[in-house]
């Protein structure tokens, strides 16, 4: 297949285009290179013979045109998105240019080629989306495909327009779709503004750690890698007009993923341990979310899809992988340092 894979630079997509030029995909890589996205990501594969890169923003409705015709991929993978629900707080306004207008310009942008070409069966555009758009849970349950939306913070609500979107495009026009919902991510790549990557880089300077609250919200963690490999699954064997959650099966409070990381440090790094002397609980965020949980129940009985690396492999992973490549953090926190997270 050619895949026209948006937000390819990020830790995501990059992660999605590593996976696809692996499996001998030809990949179009459309970004266009915000403050989370970086090149470095998908260098191992820059040079296949199968691989391009358009820097385009996905609100150019007439770049977005000369993209599809230049290029004329079998397949869209949009993940491109504002996906930091600290800076969605403070900033509200960008999350919905990208996840929202971003989203609506893409959708129409593939449409008018999809049209043009014959409206061909086997084209698919896959929107890969969030665990976050179906609120907070409380101590029990899971989210399932049916699982109502209730949005809670300004990132959430736009990811939900946007899955909204995606379906409408779908039942209105006959597009055909594929969906998906996953659960936090972590692993290599992740740009250190998110919880795992701060609390590595933190640690390895003798910095505080902050932990929201007192770290009693529950994740379901999913490895990139492992996302990856569903993501490309889905995009293949998916049901038209079908969502699929996609989750780690890897639940863990805050608390206990910050301690799992310390500890992880203590081994590698004994002459600064212990780490987690270094955890400071602040303020929590407002709208914070509890609880997630995926039921992966669809993709792995439809799909035969299943998480492959546990949480404590991950992490020791991910940690080693930061201790390995500092060439590549090293000029990235200075960006990641400009809190912009609302705490009141």
């Amino acid at each position: 297949m050619k895949i026209l894979v948006t937000g390819g630079a990020g830790f995501i997509g990059s992660a999605v285009i590593r996976q696809a030029i692996r499996e001998g995909h030809d990949v179009v890589n459309v970004d266009c290179l915000t403050y989370a996205a970086n090149l470095a990501n998908v260098a191992q594969v820059s040079d296949a013979p199968g691989y391009a890169f358009e820097q385009v923003s996905i609100t150019d409705r007439p770049e977005l045109d000369r993209v599809f015709a230049t290029h004329r991929p079998d397949a869209v993978m949009h993940l491109a998105a504002e996906s930091h629900v600290d800076r969605s707080i403070d900033g509200p306004a960008a999350f919905i240019e990208t996840n929202v207008t971003g989203t609506y310009t893409l959708l129409e942008a593939a449409r008018l080629y999809w049209t043009a070409n014959g409206r061909p069966e086997d084209f698919r555009f896959h929107h890969i989306s969030t665990d976050e758009v179906f609120g907070s849970l409380g101590p029990e349950g899971k989210f399932t495909e049916d699982t109502p939306y209730d949005p809670r913070s300004p990132y959430s609500a736009s990811k939900a327009s946007s899955d909204h979107l995606v379906r409408a495009w779908h039942e209105t026009y006959g597009l055909p779709v594929v969906l998906t919902n996953c659960s936090n991510n972590y692993g290599p790549f992740h740009f250190p503004e998110k919880l795992i990557p701060v609390v590595i880089l933190n640690a390895l300077h003798g910095r505080p750690i902050p932990v929201y609250g007192a770290g009693e919200n529950v994740r379901d963690w999913l490895y990139v890698e492992d996302h990856a490999d569903a993501l490309l699954l889905v995009l293949q064997k998916g049901k038209v007009g079908r969502s699929y959650n996609i989750g780690g099966e890897n639940e863990a409070r805050n608390i206990d993923l910050v301690r799992t990381i310390c500890a992880l440090l203590d081994q590698r790094r004994p002459d600064a341990a212990p780490h987690d002397r270094l955890i400071v609980f602040v303020t929590d965020r407002p709208g914070h979310d509890l609880r997630y949980a995926i039921d992966p129940t669809r993709i792995r009985e439809e799909l035969g899809w299943r998480p492959s690396v546990t949480l404590e492999q991950g992490l020791a992973r991910t940690v080693d992988w930061y201790l390995a490549n500092e060439d590549w953090w090293r000029p990235l926190l200075e960006v990641a340092m400009e809190r912009r997270g609302t705490k009141s």
